[in-house]
Order: C-alpha cells, then structure tokens, then sequence
C-alpha cells in the first residue's frame, strides 16, 4: 500500500528559506562575487525562492541561473530515455563563488554531474551546496550540502517529493512517499 507523509508545508518552508538565506548572507554578505545555479528539473523552484527572498534582502540583483546535468550522469545511458532540459546561464562564472542549489540531496550523483556540467561555464573559485531536504543513508558519492534545510531518515524505497505551487499545485508540501 502506498503512503505519503507528510514532512513539512506552509509557513514552516517559508521560515526554513529564510532561516537558509540568512545562512548565505552571514558567508556572502554582498553577493557581488556569488551567483546561484538551480539544478534541472525540480532544483530551480527552489532556487527562485531563495534568489527571490536575497534579493528582497539586499536589494541587489543576484545572478540565477538553470543549470541541467542530464548528458553528464554516470548512468545516462542505462536507464529509460532522459529528457533534457534547459541550462541557462547567461553571465560568467568564472572566478566566482557558485552556490548550487537542489530540492532534494539523495545519492549525490546529481552534484557530481552538475559539477561536471559547470565546467562548461568556467572554473569557479569555490562552489557550495544549498539542499532543501538531505536524504540521510541514500548517499553513493561522498557529497555533503554546505547548508541544509532539513535532514530526513529514508529507506532505500522511499523517495522525497518536494511541490510547488509554482508547479501548478495548490500549495508547497514535501513528502515521504513509500
């Protein structure tokens, strides 16, 4: 029998996005060598939140972009047909300090394709991981978020779904989905 839970929803998320935003601002104070990279598909809901609270914040115009590592997974080619979506960075990243943003951290193969993706764009002086969820026990690749909103014990048959209402539903819900 399926089962959801529900894990968190409304205005809880909109305090773990502040309280995470305030974390970024205390490391990149000014945001004048940082940008944000959303990761495709379901990373950059989030990363508009958060890029749309710092910018609310310090009323400057932080650099987002989209980026999508589907071609440089380590298992591209031995699952079922991959859509692609689009990368859109349209400054440079280069030299800058990246914050790479996803829903959901699992088995951190996703950060290691978009680590190879970014290269693409440049070489960046440092890059830092911003995870909504961090799925605890799921890791295959030895990656860990920088910050965290919050951390969920999960078996290996679970999964995290993160909603959005960006995405057309009716508010923002996270779920443990057996």
């Amino acid at each position: 029998m399926n089962q959801n839970r529900l894990i968190l929803s409304s205005p809880l998320l909109e305090i773990m996005i502040s309280r995470l935003c305030q974390q970024l601002l205390e490391n990149h104070q000014d945001f004048s060598d940082s940008v944000l990279l959303g990761l495709q598909p379901r990373g950059i809901y989030f990363a508009e939140r958060v890029a749309h609270e710092l910018r609310q914040i310090t009323s400057s115009n932080i650099p987002l972009g989209y980026l999508d590592a589907t071609f440089y997974r380590d298992d591209f080619r031995r699952r079922e047909p991959l859509k692609a979506n689009a990368t859109k960075i349209n400054f440079v990243i280069e030299g800058k300090k990246v914050i790479l943003i996803d829903d959901v951290l699992a088995t951190g193969r996703m950060v290691r394709a978009a680590l190879d993706a970014m290269q693409a764009f440049g070489r960046p002086r440092k890059v830092e991981l911003l995870v909504l969820i961090d799925r605890q026990y799921n890791r295959e690749i030895p990656v860990e978020p920088d910050y965290t909103g919050m951390k969920v014990n999960t078996l290996d048959s679970q999964r995290v779904l993160v909603e959005w209402k960006e995405q057309g539903n009716d508010a923002d819900r996270i779920w443990l989905v057996d």
